[in-house]
C-alpha cells in the first residue's frame, strides 16, 4: 500500500530541477570517464610507460582504481554537510572541484618530460576527481527525488542516472574523434589534451544552470523541524551507522555487479578490442558510442517500469541478466566485427539499466531526510571500492594470468549472486514518503 503522498509540485519546476541535475552530473561523468577512457588508450603509454603494454595498461588502471577509493570519503564528508547545509550549496562545490581537476590532467607534462613527477602529479588529480564524484551523486538524485511527486519518483530520478551514459558518450564520442581524424602519434602526443581542456567550459555552463535551482523543499522542511526542537543532533553518519547500518549495507550489494558490469563493459573492453584481438582504437570507441546512446534511452524506461512494477522486481531483472550476459558478451567481441562487438556491448548496457535505472530512487527511499544525503552517498560509494574501482584491474589481471575471458564472466556472475541477495533482503521501497524525519526510514529492510 501507499504511503502518504507528496504535494505535487509544477511540472517546470520539476523539469528545471531534473534538468540542473542532469546537466551537471553529466558533466561531472564526463570528467570522470574520460580519465577511464584514457587510461586505457593513452595514459598506459603517456605517463606509465613499461615493458609490455598489458603492465603499462594495468598501472594506468591502478591509478584509475585511486578515484574509486577516495570517493567514499567524498561521500562522507559532501554526505555530513548536504544533510547539514542542504544539497544545492555542496553539488556546486563538487562541480568546481571536479572540472578544476580535469582541466589540470589536461595540462600535465608526460612522464618524458618531467619524469615520475607526472604519474604522481596525475595520480593527484585522480584523487580530487574521486573525492568530488563521491559527493556528487547523493546531491543530484536527491535534489530530484525530493522535489518530485510519489508516483513518478523511479521516472524523474532516472533522468540524472541518464547523465552517466551521457557523460560517457561524450567523453568517447570526442576521443574516438580524434582518433579518427588525427595520426596515432599526433593523438598520443597532444590530442589527448584537448577533451580535458574542453571541461572547464563545460563547467562554467553547469555551474550557471546549477545555481538557478531552488533548495530541496524535503530538505528544508526537515531542517526547520529539527530546528524548532532545538535538540542537539549527532552527526548523519552517527545516525545512520547507528539506525540504519543495515540499509547502507543493502545500497552497497546492491551496486556490486552494477558497477563491476559498466566499467567491464565500457572501460575494460577497450583494451581488450585494442590489445587482445589486435584492432584498432576506434573500433571499440565507436561501438561504446553506440551503446551509450541506447543505455541513455533505455534508464529512463527502466525507472518508469519501476514505479509501475517495483523497485525490486526491475533490479533483480537487471542484476540476473547481467550474470548470465557475461558469458555471451566476450564470444560476441571475439568476432572481432564492429556489429557483433556493438551487439555485446549495447546488450550489457541495456541490463545494466534495469539496475540503474531505478536505483536512485530505490536509493533515496532507503533513508530519512536528515540523514539521507550520508546514508545513500555512502552505501553508494562504499560499493565503487571493491566494485567499479577495481573492475578494469581486475579484468585485465584475470586476462593476464589465464589468457581467456571465462574468469572474467565468473567474476561478473559471482557479482550478480551477491547483488541478488542484496535485492532480496530489502523490502519493496516504491511509493514511499520521504518526509520521514531525523533517522527514520520509509520503508525497513526485510
Amino acid at each position: 500500500m501507499r504511503s502518504e503522498h507528496s504535494p505535487a509540485p509544477s511540472r517546470r519546476a520539476v523539469l528545471r530541477v531534473v534538468g540542473s541535475s542532469m546537466i551537471g552530473t553529466t558533466i561531472e561523468w564526463y570528467d570522470f570517464f574520460l580519465y577511464g577512457s584514457a587510461a586505457a588508450l593513452v595514459f598506459n603509454k603517456a605517463f606509465f610507460p613499461a615493458a609490455d603494454s598489458l603492465s603499462g595498461t594495468l598501472l594506468a588502471f591502478s591509478s584509475f582504481a585511486i578515484g574509486f577509493v577516495f570517493r567514499p570519503l567524498g561521500g562522507l564528508v559532501f554526505g555530513h554537510f548536504g544533510d547539514r547545509l542542504g544539497r544545492k550549496k555542496l553539488l556546486v562545490i563538487s562541480l568546481l572541484a571536479m572540472g578544476a581537476s580535469t582541466f589540470a590532467i589536461g595540462l600535465l607534462p608526460t612522464y618524458g618530460a618531467i619524469g615520475v613527477a607526472a604519474p604522481l602529479l596525475l595520480t593527484f588529480l585522480r584523487v580530487v576527481q574521486g573525492f568530488a564524484l563521491g559527493g556528487e551523486w547523493g546531491g543530484a538524485v536527491l535534489m530530484v527525488s525530493e522535489h518530485t511527486d510519489t508516483d513518478r519518483r523511479g521516472f524523474w530520478t532516472s533522468w540524472p542516472q541518464a547523465g552517466v551514459p551521457t557523460g560517457n558518450l561524450l567523453a568517447t564520442a570526442v576521443l574516438a574523434l580524434l582518433a579518427t581524424v588525427q595520426s596515432q602519434q599526433a593523438f598520443l602526443a597532444w590530442g589527448w589534451r584537448i577533451p580535458f581542456l574542453l571541461s572547464g567550459l563545460l563547467v562554467l555552463v553547469g555551474l550557471w544552470i546549477r545555481l538557478s535551482v531552488s533548495e530541496s523543499p524535503v530538505f528544508l522542511e526537515a531542517a526547520n523541524r529539527a530546528a524548532r526542537r532545538g535538540t542537539p543532533e549527532q552527526p548523519p553518519i552517527v545516525r545512520v551507522l547507528r539506525h540504519q547500518w543495515r540499509e547502507v549495507l543493502i545500497a552497497s550489494g546492491a551496486r556490486f555487479v552494477e558497477n563491476v558490469s559498466y566499467y567491464v563493459i565500457t572501460v575494460f573492453v577497450l583494451t581488450y578490442v585494442t590489445d587482445q584481438l589486435d584492432l584498432r582504437e576506434d573500433v571499440a570507441l565507436r561501438a561504446v558510442l553506440i551503446a551509450s546512446l541506447v543505455h541513455f534511452v533505455v534508464i529512463p524506461l527502466w525507472g518508469a517500469l519501476s514505479d509501475r512494477f517495483g523497485r525490486r522486481g526491475v533490479y533483480l531483472f537487471g542484476a540476473v541478466g547481467t550474470g548470465v550476459w557475461a558469458f555471451v558478451f566476450f564470444p560476441l567481441l571475439d568476432t572481432g566485427t564492429l556489429s557483433m562487438i556493438t551487439l555485446g556491448i549495447t546488450g550489457g548496457l541495456v541490463l545494466h539499466g534495469a539496475m540503474y535505472g531505478p536505483q536512485a530512487a530505490f536509493m533515496s527511499e532507503l533513508f530519512g531526510t536528515r540523514v539521507r544525503y550520508s546514508g545513500a552517498s555512502i552505501g553508494y560509494q562504499l560499493a565503487s571500492v571493491v566494485a567499479g574501482g577495481l573492475a578494469p584491474t581486475v579484468a585485465t589481471g584475470l586476462l593476464a594470468a589465464f589468457d581467456s575471458w571465462v574468469p572474467i564472466a565468473v567474476y561478473l556472475a559471482l557479482g550478480a549472486v551477491l547483488t541478488s541477495v542484496a535485492i532480496l533482503f530489502a523490502s519493496e521501497t516504491s511509493g514511499s514518503s520521504l518526509r520521514a524525519d531525523t533517522t527514520d526510514a520509509a520503508p525497513t529492510s526485510a
